[in-house]
């Protein structure tokens, strides 16, 4: 009995901690908005309407998917400028940042 009840425990506490990771810290955060600012506006401009690489505007990814931008974003576009970012932020990180550039 003791020792399922600690399983439960350990089980709730694994699961509670993957649905937090999905999350940046407050640190992490304003590195990537930093990142989104100036080193994908380097590309997409500084307001994000566009430059070398498309606008990121949420008028301009609506209809494109979230696992289509997030592997954009890991990914890059191959034969366009478009780099990897997969060394530098995580899967959960890209989507963050999609989640970012969705908001009106």
């Amino acid at each position: 009995m003791k020792t399922s009840l600690l399983l439960m425990w350990v089980m709730l506490a694994i699961y509670a901690n993957a649905s937090l990771a999905s999350e940046p810290s407050q640190d992490r955060k304003i590195t990537l908005r930093n990142m989104l600012k100036h080193d994908c506006g380097a590309c997409h401009g500084l307001t994000l309407k566009g430059g070398m690489g498309p606008a990121l505007l949420p008028d301009s990814l609506d209809g494109k998917s979230d696992e289509f931008l997030v592997a954009t974003i890991l990914n890059g576009r191959p034969g366009t400028a478009m780099p990897p970012w997969q060394p530098f932020i995580s899967h959960d990180e890209a989507a963050w940042l999609l989640g970012i550039l969705r908001k009106p």
